[in-house]
C-alpha cells in the first residue's frame, strides 16, 4: 500500500477534531442541528487552516443516513464515501482550472437535477476568486436562489477579489491563522501516535515554519521525519532543514547593535555568511523579534513560545530604538529585490541600525562614522550635541599614568580636586564611557563627598540602568581619573543630573530656533499675505 501523507492521514473527520476555529464550528454545527444551513457559505482564510475539511464535514452532516445532524455519524456509507473523497453528491470544483462561463453554466444545468445518493447536492468551489467576471455573473442568480436540494460552499484565500454581489449572497466565515503553540502541540500528538519522538524546540521550529497552517505543519513534519532518518527530531537539524539556522544569531546581533559593539556585529555578520542563510527569511525573523520585543517592553507579558534571550534584550534596548529598527527591517525586506545581492541588503539594514537613532522629537539622526552611544530609555540626554552644550567641550581622553606624572602642577591640582570644582557633567563626558554605561552616569548626580568617598544619587525612574557591569565600569572610570577611592551609588533624586541639563539645553535651543522663525520677515510676510502657519514640530536648530 502506498504511503499516506500525514496531512491526509490526520485530516479532521468531525467538528471536534477541527482546531483553532471555534467560532466557525459553533455556527455551522448549530445550523446543521436545526437543518437551517444557509444555501451559500463562503469560507475564507490562508492555506491549510481547514476550509475544505469543514466543507466535507458539513456535507456529511447534510447527507448522513441517520438524518441531518450537527455532524455525520462517521459509520454509514454516505459518511464513509465523503471521507474517502468519492461521494457522488459532493462535487469539489477547482475554480483555478474551471474559470470560464461555460464551466459555470454546466454546473448550473446539473444543479437542477436531484441528488443521486443523498439529500443534498453540495458544490464545493475551491479558490472561487479565480472565476472570471462573466462566470461570476452567470452564477449570481443560482447562488441567491438555488434549488432546495443544493448547497454551495465557496472557499478562497483571497476574498478581496470576490465581487460584492457574490459576497452579499453568502454567509461568510473567516478562518483564523493557527498559533504556533497550537500547531506545535498537534504535531507532538501526531508524532507520539506515529511512534516517533522530538525535542519541543524542534517542533516549535516546524510550527513556526508552518506559518499558521496546520496542513503545512504536517507536511513539514513528514519532511522532518524523512530528514532525520528515524532519529529523534532535534532543533539544530530542523533549523538546517528549514534554512533558519541563522535565526538564533539574530538576537546576538541585536544585542551587539544595542551595545554599539561594532567588532561583535562584524563578527556575527561573517558567521552568518558561513551558514548560507536565507536573508529574506532573516529579515522577516528580525522584524518578528523586534515586534515581540516591543510587546514585551510595552505590556510586560511573556509568551510561552518566546525565546528566553528576549527578556534581557528588552531591558537593554530603548523603546524608540526598537521602533526604528523594526521600520528599518521591514523596509529592507521590501527593498531586498533591488539590493546588489541578498547579503548586501541584509548587512546594509544592520549598518543602518548602527548609523541612525531617534532624537526626542522622533526624527532619525545620523550616528556618523564613529561609534556613538545608543539612546537611553528616556529621551533625556539622548542628543549628544545638547549634552555638549550643557557640559562644555568634552575633555581629551585620559592620558597614561606616565604622561600624567609629567603634567604640570596646576593639572595635578585639578585632577585631585573635588568633583564640585571639576564640574560633574563635564567630568562625566570625559570619563570615556559609552553606550548604556554613559547613560547610567548621565542620570546620576553628586550628593556629597566625604572622607574620600563620592556619594552619587541615581534618579529612581532610571534604576533599570543600574546593573553591576555598568556600575563597575563607572566606578572604575572615576577611580582611574583620581576622583575618589570609594564610590557609593544610591537610588535617590538628589539634584539636577547631566541628562536633565542636556535636555534643558536642547529645549532652549529649540525654543530659540522657533522664535527665530517666528521673527523672520519672510515668515511674517507669508503669514500676513497667505494666512500661512508654521507646522508644529517642523523647526529644527541648525546644529541639532
Amino acid at each position: 500500500m502506498s504511503y499516506l501523507a500525514l496531512a491526509r492521514k490526520w485530516r479532521p473527520l468531525s467538528f471536534a477534531d477541527v482546531l483553532g476555529q471555534p467560532h466557525v464550528v459553533k455556527a455551522l454545527s448549530h445550523a446543521l442541528a436545526q437543518d437551517k444551513l444557509h444555501p451559500a457559505i463562503l469560507l475564507t482564510g490562508t492555506r491549510g487552516v481547514g476550509k475544505t475539511t469543514l466543507a466535507r464535514i458539513v456535507a456529511k452532516g447534510l447527507n448522513c443516513e441517520k438524518g441531518v445532524r450537527s455532524e455525520g455519524c462517521g459509520e454509514c456509507s454516505a459518511c464513509a464515501e465523503v471521507d474517502q473523497g468519492r461521494f457522488v453528491d459532493l462535487m469539489e470544483i477547482d475554480a483555478a482550472s474551471n474559470t470560464g462561463v461555460d464551466n459555470v453554466r454546466e454546473l448550473i444545468d446539473n444543479a437542477q437535477y436531484s441528488p443521486v445518493r443523498g439529500r443534498y447536492k453540495v458544490y464545493l468551489i475551491d479558490e472561487v476568486h479565480m472565476l472570471s467576471k462573466s462566470a461570476f455573473n452567470a452564477l449570481l442568480k443560482t447562488l441567491e436562489e438555488p434549488p432546495p436540494h443544493v448547497k454551495f460552499i465557496l472557499a478562497t484565500t483571497d476574498p478581496q477579489k470576490l465581487p460584492v454581489t457574490v459576497l452579499s449572497r453568502c454567509l461568510q466565515f473567516n478562518l483564523k491563522r493557527l498559533p504556533i503553540s497550537l500547531i506545535r502541540d498537534r504535531l507532538a500528538q501526531v508524532l507520539e501516535a506515529e511512534g516517533h519522538s522530538a525535542e519541543v524546540p524542534a517542533l516549535a521550529e516546524i510550527a513556526r515554519g508552518a506559518d499558521g497552517s496546520m496542513r503545512d505543519g504536517l507536511s513539514l513534519l513528514d519532511q522532518a521525519l524523512a530528514y532525520s532518518g528515524g532519529e529523534p527530531l532535534k532543533r539544530e537539524a530542523m533549523e538546517e532543514m528549514l534554512g533558519t539556522i541563522g535565526r538564533r544569531s539574530l538576537l546576538e546581533l541585536l544585542a551587539a547593535v544595542a551595545a554599539d559593539d561594532r567588532d561583535r556585529v562584524f563578527e556575527l555578520l561573517q558567521k552568518l555568511e558561513t551558514q548560507a542563510p536565507d536573508y529574506a527569511a532573516l529579515l522577516n525573523a528580525l522584524a518578528a523579534y523586534l515586534q515581540q520585543l516591543a510587546l514585551l517592553q510595552m505590556f510586560k507579558r511573556e509568551d510561552e513560545d518566546q525565546e528566553p534571550e528576549l527578556k534581557p534584550l528588552a531591558d537593554q534596548l530603548a523603546a524608540e530604538d526598537i521602533q526604528l529598527y523594526y521600520q528599518i527591517s521591514v523596509n529592507a525586506r521590501r527593498d531586498l529585490p533591488w539590493a546588489p545581492d541578498p547579503r548586501a541588503g541584509f548587512e546594509m539594514a544592520v549598518m543602518r541600525m548602527l548609523a541612525f537613532r531617534l532624537d526626542e522629537g522622533g526624527a532619525a539622526t545620523s550616528g556618523g562614522g564613529a561609534p556613538r552611544a545608543r539612546a537611553s530609555r528616556s529621551a533625556a540626554g539622548a542628543s549628544g550635541s545638547a549634552e555638549a552644550e550643557a557640559t562644555g567641550p568634552a575633555p581629551a581622553p585620559a592620558r597614561p599614568a606616565a604622561a600624567e606624572a609629567r603634567s604640570s602642577g596646576s593639572e595635578k591640582t585639578d585632577a585631585n580636586g573635588s568633583v564640585e570644582s571639576r564640574n560633574w557633567p563635564k567630568l562625566v563626558r570625559g570619563l570615556g564611557l559609552k553606550g548604556l554605561s554613559l547613560q547610567f552616569a548621565m542620570h546620576c548626580a553628586v550628593e556629597r563627598e566625604q572622607d574620600g568617598t563620592l556619594i552619587l544619587g541615581l534618579d529612581p525612574q532610571y534604576q533599570h540602568l543600574k546593573q553591576d557591569a555598568r556600575q563597575a565600569e563607572l566606578v572604575g572610570a572615576l577611580q582611574a581619573h583620581g576622583v575618589a577611592q570609594q564610590v557609593v551609588i544610591k537610588l535617590d533624586k538628589v539634584g539636577t543630573t547631566p541628562a536633565e541639563l542636556a535636555d534643558q539645553a536642547r529645549r532652549d535651543r529649540q525654543a530659540r530656533a522657533e522664535q527665530s522663525i517666528e521673527n523672520d520677515p519672510v515668515v511674517i510676510a507669508l503669514k500676513r499675505e497667505f494666512d500661512a502657519t508654521v507646522r508644529p514640530g517642523s523647526v529644527r536648530p541648525l546644529d541639532s
